[in-house]
């Protein structure tokens, strides 16, 4: 509270002089002698503590409930992906025995005369459905087949040629193909009178359960009998034992790892990781040469419908918080009226001492006024400015929400509960981002105090585009985005840095508004520094020496008040780095960005 510039404490020799009045004295003793509620701050503990206690019993409990669920529904789908796969191979299995006997394919054998084969393998694969048929003579050599361009093929050190020769039954052979995947065929030796004449080689398509496991789940594969996966939504896996397939992934960033290690500790112990993602691994058996499918599920279903419950607890728990705090701030004002009252009886007694200093209260009162004025003046300044910066830095996220309120809102209307979760989690996403520019103001108020860590500006780039979505969905603009293949790193606070990047990507879009073919070009070099790019073909700067002053802008009112620029450039001196912008030669302006790399230790620290 200020100090009223006609109120003056008494001193110790005008108390004595001028003892306080009964009347006076009763109502300090009265307000010092409120005793605190204990027993509300008790109480807010004791929630809170059960607040946690049934946030994480209900975690474990539904988790582990909705696990057994899924693990249940994937070995359900297994069973029946288990079951399409024996019958396509079980119906294939028939027709090499169909066709070995057809007068037809034999006599084409035994007079060397293949005019008709090929037309009689194409009219047996219509009406039986197999994928591919082919008819061999005794050299290997392919003499009919329902795909022309294998008319002449030589097959003779092929399993199935060699193997069907030697025994009287059908062979199923499997078979490694140049492209990495595998064929799967069924033959049968061709004999007249006991002399084999060829033989018949028909293959069954299996990839194609391959296409449609990759649109329903998260991983399958099919093993045979040695543990070599011979079918797999993903292709790099086929030739690998499941182990090794499990292996197979790019290098995990410090970001991914850190989000890895989270929901690892939300979730059950997983099975396997797939990708560097946890995973639940299902396994079935195939009645068929001792093949395997295994199936892999993520937990990201579980954890969806997990944290609905969660928030709901959560939620109820914050409003009975809020009417405990109700209550406190409520005690807080009875207080603060007190000593209102308190204060205005000792203005009361300080007008009686006034009388006898009265030349000395004026020069004060002077002199408090024109300090209070100046103060007020700061004051005033400072508002205006801070409010302009925030109004500023959170147009973007409430432009965001308000496009996933929409959507959120006819999802619900459209009976889609769950992807209206999403579109909540995002806005829960961008309140936090909220808070945290709103903290970033205040810490670039400060010049200092930041919490650097390494991040990849790769990240950053995509993060400040998905931020730009909302907005970039109601343009025509083409965004060309050129990044390294290996990650950038630098020290630095990711959401100062993306918010550097959504400054000047909002420029450029305002700068290309009406430019036919409007483009934005975003290219990121690795160096020491590293530079971060952004080329608009929009009408350039007309001043750059003025460009990153505060409330400079060339915008119409109420389309901004230029504080994006001089708000960046301060991100990036805090950084250690530079931001520059020139017009580029063919048209349009060139933001630049140089940013200290994280070998460039001592630079980034100051």
């Amino acid at each position: 509270m200020e100090a009223d510039p006609q109120i003056q404490t008494p001193s110790r020799d005008d108390r004595n002089t001028h003892p306080l009045p009964t009347g006076l004295r009763r109502p300090v003793e009265a307000v010092r002698g409120v005793a605190p509620i204990w027993w509300l701050r008790v109480g807010v503990v004791v929630l809170t503590l059960i607040a946690v206690t049934t946030v994480w019993m209900t975690n474990a409990f539904l988790t582990r409930n909705l696990t057994e669920t899924t693990r249940s529904r994937a070995e359900l789908r297994l069973a029946l992906y288990s079951g399409n796969i024996l019958s396509e191979l079980q119906r294939t299995s028939v027709v090499p025995l169909l066709l070995a006997r057809d007068p037809t394919l034999v006599n084409a054998l035994q007079s060397r005369n293949f005019s008709q084969t090929s037309l009689r393998l194409i009219t047996a694969q219509n009406e039986i459905g197999a994928a591919t048929i082919q008819l061999l003579d005794m050299a290997g050599r392919t003499v009919g087949a329902t795909n022309r361009l294998q008319l002449g093929m030589a097959h003779a050190s092929e399993p199935y040629f060699v193997e069907a020769q030697r025994s009287k039954e059908t062979v199923f052979s499997v078979t490694q193909g140049p492209a990495g995947g595998y064929q799967f065929t069924y033959s049968r030796a061709v004999s007249e009178n006991g002399v084999t004449k060829g033989v018949i080689v028909v293959g069954t398509d299996l990839s194609k359960f391959e296409r449609s496991w990759a649109s329903i789940s998260d991983g399958i594969a099919v093993l045979d009998s040695s543990g070599r996966v011979i079918l797999a939504t993903e292709p790099r896996w086929r030739g690998l034992t499941l182990d090794e397939a499990l292996q197979v992934r790019s290098a995990p960033s410090a970001i991914t790892r850190a989000f890895q290690a989270t929901a690892d500790w939300t979730n059950p112990p997983p099975d396997a990781y797939l990708s560097g993602e946890a995973v639940m691994r299902t396994e079935a058996r195939i009645p068929f040469r001792g093949w395997r499918l295994v199936s892999f599920s993520t937990y990201d279903s579980i954890r969806e419908r997990v944290n609905a419950v969660l928030a709901l607890e959560i939620m109820g728990f914050a409003m009975i918080l809020a009417l405990g705090f109700y209550l406190t701030s409520r005690r807080a004002r009875l207080q603060s009226e007190g000593y209102r009252r308190e204060s205005a009886e000792l203005r009361q007694l300080n007008t009686r001492l006034q009388r006898e200093i009265a030349e000395r209260e004026k020069a004060q009162q002077d002199l408090a006024v024109v300090e209070q004025t100046l103060a007020q003046s700061s004051k005033l300044a400072a508002l205006g400015e801070m409010s302009a910066a925030v109004s500023h830095e959170l147009n973007q996220p409430l432009a965001a929400m308000k496009t996933y309120l929409a959507g959120a809102r006819l999802l619900l209307q459209r009976k889609r509960p769950e992807e209206a979760m999403s579109s909540f989690q995002r806005i829960d996403d961008l309140i936090e981002r909220m808070g945290a520019i709103t903290r970033q103001l205040k810490s670039y108020a400060r010049k200092g105090g930041e919490a650097f860590e390494p991040i990849d500006i790769r990240s950053c780039v995509s993060g400040a585009l998905s931020m730009m979505e909302p907005q970039l969905r109601t343009r025509t603009v083409r965004i060309n985005r050129s990044v390294p293949r290996k990650p950038v790193m630098m020290l630095a606070d990711r959401i100062r840095l993306e918010q550097v990047i959504i400054n000047l990507l909002r420029n450029a879009l305002d700068a290309t508004k009406d430019t036919p073919g409007a483009q934005i070009d975003i290219e990121l070099t690795d160096g020491a520094p590293a530079v971060l790019s952004v080329h608009d073909n929009g009408h350039g700067i007309v001043d750059l020496d003025n460009l990153f002053e505060p409330f400079y802008t060339t915008k119409r009112p109420g389309d901004g008040v230029g504080l994006g620029l001089a708000i960046s450039s301060g991100i990036v001196k805090d950084l250690g780095g530079r931001l520059t912008a020139r017009n580029a030669p063919q048209g349009g302006a060139v933001f630049e960005v140089q940013l200290p790399t994280l070998t460039d230790k001592t630079r980034a620290a100051e």
